[in-house]
């Protein structure tokens, strides 16, 4: 796979700025979309530094405190479409992600039969794809629900933000080999694996990425509701 050179990688900022004149054009603050890019670029450097690190030397207990800090920043940025959120539910919260996105990754790390199974090439970025499905669905849930509750019982506002939250993960699996190829296939294609072998791998990601995102709303739900019991 050929190397991106930075100053082509540059050409990627056109799109952006782009998007920015649109946005303002159109009345929204470019801020988001400024903060939000900047952002990506430094994290995204600064976690390529500490992997090129980490793959050198794996050790278990960094690998586990790299899956904790995720599991802490994706509990504080799903909390932001609570309405309102004290310690229980951000507790309840940080359960419900934790406890969604170990026994997942745990399968995971298993079926693929990574060893030793802490290795960070492996466990770092199906532990971020694990969590990330969690916070997403999670943050959809909770925006859904809050204003469903304002119209309905609790019943149907939890089956329809339910059902809201896992649409990204449906259509996904709906349109796999007829729309797109998906992130980790074309990604493992494109370093030269076999089309077959990428095929198996995605298969795991994308049933992973659904059932984390589904049993992490409904341990919320479990959760939040015990507490308000």
């Amino acid at each position: 796979m050929a190397l991106i050179s930075w100053g082509s990688l540059v050409l990627m900022a056109l799109p952006l700025v782009m998007l920015g004149v649109v946005m303002a054009r159109w009345g929204f603050s470019v801020k988001p979309l400024g903060v939000a890019s900047v952002r990506m670029v430094l994290q995204l450097l600064a976690i390529g530094y500490v992997l090129v690190f980490l793959f050198e030397a794996p050790n278990v207990w960094v690998s586990v405190a790299v899956f904790s800090v995720m599991l802490g920043a994706s509990t504080l940025i799903a909390k932001r479409h609570l309405k309102t959120c004290g310690a229980r539910s951000l507790g309840a919260l940080l359960v419900s992600i934790a406890l969604a996105s170990s026994g997942m990754l745990a399968l995971v790390m298993h079926v693929i039969g990574t060893t030793p199974w802490y290795h960070p090439q492996s466990f770092i970025p199906l532990a971020g794809m694990i969590v990330a499905a969690s916070m997403n669905a999670l943050s959809l849930y909770a925006e859904r629900l809050a204003s469903e509750r304002e119209n309905h019982p609790f019943d149907v506002a939890r089956n329809s933000a339910f059902g809201a939250s896992l649409i990204p993960q449906f259509n996904s699996f709906l349109a796999v080999g007829l729309v797109s190829l998906p992130g980790m296939m074309t990604g493992q294609i494109l370093s030269g694996v076999s089309p077959m072998v990428a095929v198996r791998y995605q298969i795991v990601v994308m049933v992973m990425v659904l059932c984390t995102a589904g049993f992490s709303v409904v341990l919320y739900t479990f959760f939040s509701q015990k507490l308000e019991g």
